[in-house]
């Protein structure tokens, strides 16, 4: 595999050559500082390129053109990476070689058609169109309760701090939605396209110089943008009592969502100490919170835990019957405090080590994992999946005691269910 960065003035061009793809994967990836007004407005913008454009203006002929392509694959993706908002469009087709010389070209052409060519008439978006986005998103905003495991996350990060970027729901506001009209979404498409910071990542068995010149009249950016802000959250303490919530539902099971912060962290610890912690602790079915929790006293249907490095926390989520709270929280909060003392043993290193290994070759099997891979790399400094591998070995017990002592469990929300399922 081998990589080259190359700055093209308007946006960056990420190249992975590498032959163990029988596909050639595009990522054009928009960014933008996030604000929490304009969430809806670019979920919205981001289901809308799949519904037409200027040359293909229904999702029928979207479709036919794509199978024509010896059925490239086009899909669209909005989050958050910590302080900003991403949109990526993704493009997946075969190689040429696998189907005939210029379909990959053609392909681009395709993509460059939907992202730079929209369908916009007068200067506003496909009323029809934008209403059967809508309709989609309106019915998904309604029903949001009826997945309690993300629904207790998002009621967790409002709960710890309702003003920081990590309390904004991803999925949109109603209130929003209400408001996007076919020229407001025209207006915020066109500033996506003349402000944001754009990367584009090529993955797949090609030519250096030759995909260079086909993603220059590809992709139609021609404004220079810099960053603006940090892309890590600020640092915050965590709190030194700590803050209950519960909201009641109708529903068997309860979810129970803990967020801990992690404060004071160096980039090492952050990137490396941390994550071998996190196995450690409820990143793995070996982890303490699964083996104590689950299977030694049966007090949790599923356990786990998962670190939010950007955001400075690690998140551990529980599904649980409303009696066995207390007794469950009781038992995580010993497992965090012993995980400070180094009541863990040296096999448990090893086997998080070994885990974390292992996730690393799973991240060269799929193009989409090594642009996650390279993102990183580009936006926060991280390291190459080699140097990341001599890190972690070197990782010692000592760090990980030492990292411990800086996660604090800050807030607990519990989503209690308030039905029992008929015998």
């Amino acid at each position: 595999m081998e990589y080259v960065k190359k700055d093209l003035g308007s946006f960056g061009l990420h190249l992975i050559q590498t032959d163990k793809f029988k596909t050639i994967t595009v990522r054009v990836a928009f960014r933008s500082p996030i604000v929490k007004e304009e969430i809806t407005l670019r979920n919205v913008l981001c289901d809308m390129f799949l519904q037409s454009s200027s040359k293909y203006p229904s999702r029928r002929d979207l479709t036919i053109e794509a199978q024509e392509l010896y059925a490239c694959d086009i899909s669209t993706y909005n989050s958050r990476l910590g302080n900003y908002n991403n949109l990526d469009i993704y493009l997946s087709v075969l190689h040429d070689r696998y189907t005939e010389d210029g379909n990959f070209k053609k392909s681009l052409q395709f993509l460059n058609e939907i992202i730079f060519h929209p369908d916009v008439r007068g200067g506003k978006f496909s009323l029809d169109k934008l209403e059967i986005v809508k309709n989609t998103m309106r019915s998904s905003l309604n029903s949001i309760k009826e997945d309690g495991a993300n629904y207790s996350l998002l009621r967790l990060f409002e709960t710890m701090d309702k003003n920081r970027v990590s309390s904004y729901r991803m999925v949109g506001y109603l209130e929003d939605l209400d408001k996007v009209t076919p020229e407001s979404l025209y207006q915020y498409y066109e500033k996506m396209i003349r402000s944001d910071m754009v990367d584009v990542f090529v993955v797949g068995d090609f030519d250096f110089k030759e995909m260079t010149k086909l993603i220059r009249e590809s992709i139609m950016i021609k404004t220079v943008k810099r960053q603006r802000i940090p892309y890590l959250l600020e640092d915050v303490r965590p709190r030194s009592r700590r803050l209950f919530k519960k909201e009641v539902i109708d529903t068997s099971q309860s979810k129970l969502a803990i967020g801990c912060r992690c404060h004071n962290l160096t980039d090492y610890e952050r990137n490396y100490v941390l994550s071998l912690y996190n196995v450690i602790l409820g990143g793995s079915g070996d982890s303490k919170l699964f083996q104590e929790v689950r299977e030694k006293y049966s007090l949790c249907y599923a356990i786990n835990s998962v670190p939010n490095k950007l955001d400075h926390l690690i998140l551990i989520r529980a599904g649980i019957d409303k009696e066995n709270y207390q007794k469950a929280l009781e038992l995580i909060d010993q497992i965090l405090v012993n995980m400070r003392k180094g009541k863990f043993e040296d096999r448990d290193i090893q086997v998080a080590k070994e885990y974390f290994c292992t996730a690393l070759d799973e991240v060269e099997d799929s193009p989409s994992r090594i642009m996650d891979n390279y993102y990183m790399m580009e936006l926060i400094g991280t390291d190459t999946i080699s140097e990341k591998r001599r890190k972690i070995m070197g990782v010692t017990k000592q760090e990980i005691m030492k990292v411990a002592k800086k996660v604090k469990m800050d807030t607990v929300f519990l989503l209690e269910g308030d039905s029992h399922e008929e015998s």
